[in-house]
């Protein structure tokens, strides 16, 4: 993999990015967008496009339906991308859900099948934690080993984990309601700049996730997929898998560890890469790649000048 080559990364973002009213200028635009709404709604069985335009919010939010619309615009972006001649990126990633959305860009799983597969991921993430019992919470300002300890102490024979590793200075908390409480109570007597719970409904990527991951595998079991013809990196070991079943088990082990996002950043940059594309919507990988490596310029594709500034780098 010589520099020449690796110029271009694409990135997907995960849950967290959606908002209601995404993509409006490139659906009114391009029919890519309207395309790959519609087909999600027909695998569905509701009109996904309009709860993506309309809301409400709360609606959008649940999992089992922010999965599908933040897969849906990822791909609905690739296909403008593709159909505009944009250079093909050497390799991609994806943050979280977003994995599934570089899985379908780079042609390792198809756009039909994914959209049934994350809906049901949300629902089993859903359903393995009760309303409330759960929580995420961000902690900015301390070290990574910092806020491991803090868990470690915070626990108290509950559940609390580092989850995200986003940027330094930026991590993700999850598990029980009570635990994360008590963490985020510890981070602001530790130093924290801010320490925050986030408006999830789900703690994603701890051990609590582990019963949903048991669903997940047989709900795989029953999906094709191939090698990917664009190498996608993975969150759960940081690594380019071309082995079907070794993609397989990590998007298992994905739903129950951490995402390290930093590392996977590093690993892709220490490819020669010096430019990527966040592929659409929301310009949350952009804000995390400033912190994280400055001599790689992230394009976020959203809107018409968006794509024009990515497509023309």
């Amino acid at each position: 993999m010589g520099s020449d080559l690796m110029s271009k990364a694409f990135l997907f973002p995960g849950q967290g990015s959606q908002s209601v009213s995404m993509l409006a200028e490139l659906g009114r635009n391009h029919s890519q967008v309207v395309d790959a709404f519609a087909e999600a709604s027909g695998m569905l069985g509701f009109d996904l496009w309009q709860l993506v335009q309309q809301g409400p919010e709360a609606e959008l939010n649940i999992t089992c339906n922010t999965q599908p619309a933040m897969l849906a615009a990822g791909v609905a972006v690739w296909r403008i991308w593709q159909q505009k001649g944009g250079e093909l990126p050497a390799i991609m990633a994806g943050h979280s859900l977003g994995e599934y959305t570089a899985l379908v860009c780079s042609g390792a799983l198809d756009y039909r099948d994914a959209i049934t597969l994350v809906a049901d991921r949300g629902r089993y993430m859903q359903e393995a934690v009760a309303p409330g019992e759960g929580a995420m919470a961000a902690i900015l300002g301390l070290d990574d080993s910092q806020v491991i300890a803090i868990c470690e102490r915070a626990a108290q024979g509950e559940e609390v984990a580092a989850v995200n590793f986003n940027s330094p200075g930026q991590v993700v908390i999850a598990g029980t309601a009570a635990a994360v409480q008590r963490a985020v109570e510890i981070a602001k007597t530790e130093g924290a700049r801010r320490a925050i719970l986030l408006p999830v409904s789900v703690p994603s990527h701890c051990s609590l996730m582990r019963d949903a991951a048991r669903q997940l595998e047989q709900r795989l079991s029953t999906v094709t997929i191939s090698a990917p013809e664009i190498p996608v990196v993975n969150n759960v070991d940081v690594r380019i898998e071309t082995d079907p079943g070794a993609i397989r088990d990590a998007l298992v082990r994905q739903l129950y560890s951490p995402v390290r996002w930093v590392e996977t950043i590093a690993f892709i940059s220490a490819q020669g890469v010096d430019t990527a594309v966040e592929c659409g919507p929301g310009k949350v990988l952009a804000g995390l790649n400033r912190r994280i490596d400055r001599n790689m310029t992230v394009f976020p594709v959203f809107d018409e000048d968006s794509l024009q500034n990515a497509i023309g780098k």
